[in-house]
């Protein structure tokens, strides 16, 4: 029997059960056998100062349906800020008073989510009944955007202009929503609600990590995101004394994807380093189909 190939997945594992170790957890349809490891790259900080303003817009019931109200609707492009605002949730249903049963006052707000990782950690925000999140099929912003764009008009569509949206993000962070949205005169407030490092510890754990399975005659590493790229390619001995990648080898065994091309691009243009394969959706099937693919073509 063929040994199992590795899978190193950049990112932390999901706690509600991760998709992508589900998918990768069963053979493909020629019978070889994956074997999934997460190695987290990031660690995630909350933004005090942002998460203090979202509360209060929270407290002062200030996001709804009703023209009084400061916003009129919600923007998720991550995980993390979804987890951010669960938080915040949280702990204000501790405070709530007795009557306040419909805490947070969501219930008749649209709220866009960009993917289905950031529509999950939103459909566990503790509100009857759960909030209505839209766009999770998007999987992008540039795609997000125009969704938006069509879905919020029609929402608010009794109304002479659609009211602000209310964006949490964290300190890094792309722009093309606000860009789009703002370009058709809309109001998007954006609050950074959280921050991202890569942890410090990252290199030297991966670099460990691979070291017990520099013997398999195949590994494939998923790249989540631009953060840690570096030192990614450093711990698998890619990178030349500029930094730039050296060329690939003809006998190498590790394979390199990535999960969209925002991530692709952030290789060949900062390392000059061309990944094997890019998923043409970021989701786990994508992640599948471009790893089982690129291996059924060689």
């Amino acid at each position: 029997m063929a040994p199992k190939i590795p899978l190193y997945l950049l990112k932390t594992k999901s706690a509600a059960g991760d998709h992508y170790e589900e998918k990768f957890s069963v053979p493909d349809d020629n019978g070889f056998e994956y074997e999934p490891e997460f190695v987290p790259v990031l660690e995630h900080e909350f933004n005090e100062q942002g998460m203090a303003k979202v509360r209060g817009i929270l407290k002062n019931r200030q996001i709804g349906r009703d023209e009084s109200k400061q916003y009129g609707g919600m923007i998720f492009t991550s995980q993390r800020a979804a987890e951010a605002f669960t938080k915040l949730v949280e702990e204000g249903r501790g405070e709530q008073l007795v009557g306040e049963d419909d805490w947070p006052f969501l219930q008749d707000i649209p709220v866009y989510s960009v993917g289905p990782a950031t529509t999950r950690a939103l459909k566990a925000v503790p509100q009857v009944p759960s909030l209505q999140v839209f766009g999770s099929h998007t999987g992008n912003g540039e795609i997000l955007a125009p969704y938006i764009l069509d879905h919020y008009r029609a929402w608010y569509k009794d109304r002479e202009s659609v009211p602000p949206l209310l964006f949490l993000v964290g300190d890094k962070r792309r722009d093309i929503i606000p860009k789009v949205l703002t370009g058709a005169g809309w109001q998007v407030d954006e609050v950074v609600i959280y921050g991202t490092g890569e942890m410090k510890s990252f290199r030297d754990d991966f670099a460990q990590r691979l070291e017990t399975t520099s013997d398999r005659p195949r590994r494939w590493v998923v790249v989540f995101s631009p953060s840690g790229c570096d030192s990614m390619l450093s711990a698998l001995d890619l990178l030349d004394e500029g930094g730039k990648a050296k060329p690939k080898e003809s006998n190498r065994s590790t394979y390199i994807a990535t999960i969209g091309p925002t991530t692709r691009d952030h290789l060949i243009h900062n390392f000059g380093y061309d990944p094997e394969v890019s998923a043409e959706h970021p989701s786990p099937e994508g992640v599948w189909n471009a790893i089982t693919g690129y291996r059924t073509t060689e």
